[in-house]
């Protein structure tokens, strides 16, 4: 079924490209899907249809169809899913380590969720696109924990709102390189793309989002690492791993902002997405979730406890 998003620009996005503003507005919609919206003449401005390169001025009324999902190419996968959660609309998964969320460009099997599509059947949510039934929000390939996935379009919607009002609990467990002398902190600066390389996120003061890390240290390890809990506020691309390499304590095994070193031959950083809470959809009460720290995660930190 279609359905009909309104919204009035605000005067911060004055100036702003029309895809980067639905975008932020609707977190729940990936860039690319927004892209094609627009190239598709499904999105109009004061009654008129606009090209992405439309920059939008204040009290601009923006209006856009979601169109009905098309059946979905990707195929359903049988898996063993680690559920903490499930119900009517929501379940909530323990991802693996290695384990992409959503089918992409040399993934289109062996996600979660193709394994969705086999345990949920016909029952997830399509508001993301073909690609990414059920998903409101992702984790990095190589991070482990928490995830929740959404059965239906309300319970989609209502969980993405939270998530654009940042009122999600989101808390993750992490070992990065060097010691801290203070307790706690937080990283306040914004995250978009880096300047000349695509593939990567950077602290980006002209053009990047705003983002909010808070840090916990639980332990300083080895006199080289630190294990810290993150908290976050908001919730960009690659957040914690940009954070904390720009103060200078990237992720252990992180092989894209880290220092390349991988004594322990792991599997990417080390980072896991421990607590996960949030206002359920139907019974609107609080839940929250912890995913137990994955084995490899355990084992290291034994190693530079002692």
């Amino acid at each position: 079924m279609e359905s009909l998003v309104e919204f009035t620009i605000s005067s911060q996005n004055r100036g702003d490209r029309i895809d980067k503003v639905i975008t932020s507005h609707c977190e729940e919609y990936s860039r690319s899907f927004v892209q094609k919206l627009v190239k598709d003449g499904k999105v109009i401005v004061n009654g008129k249809t606009v090209k992405s390169n439309y920059k939008v001025e204040e009290q601009d009324k923006v209006s856009f169809v979601i169109p009905e999902p098309v059946e979905l190419d990707i195929l359903p996968e049988p898996m063993e899913l680690d559920i903490l959660y499930e119900d009517e609309d929501i379940i909530v998964i323990n991802k693996g380590k290695g384990m992409v969320v959503h089918p992409a460009a040399g993934h289109y099997s062996g996600t979660i969720v193709n394994g969705l599509l086999y345990h949920c059947k016909n029952h997830l949510s399509g508001i993301n696109g073909i690609m990414r039934p059920g998903i409101v929000h992702r984790i990095d390939k190589n991070t482990t924990g928490a995830i929740v996935a959404c059965k239906n379009d309300k319970a989609h919607r209502f969980i993405a709102e939270q998530l654009k009002e940042h009122s999600i609990t989101r808390k993750y467990r992490a070992i990065v390189w060097n010691t801290f002398k203070d307790s706690n902190g937080t990283i306040d600066a914004p995250i978009g793309r880096h300047p000349t390389d695509r593939k990567k996120m950077a602290i980006n003061e002209r053009n990047g989002k705003h983002a909010i890390t808070h840090y916990r240290v639980l332990d300083n390890l080895d006199g080289k690492f630190a294990h810290i809990e993150c908290q976050l506020e908001t919730g960009r691309t690659h957040q914690i791993r940009v954070h904390m390499a720009s103060i200078h304590h990237p992720l252990l095994g992180d092989d894209v902002y880290g220092s390349g070193k991988n004594t322990y031959k792991l599997e990417g950083q080390t980072l896991h997405a421990m607590v996960l809470g949030f206002i359920h959809p139907t019974i609107k009460k609080y839940i929250e979730f912890e995913a137990p720290l994955p084995a490899y995660y355990l084992e290291l930190l034994g190693r530079l406890q002692k």
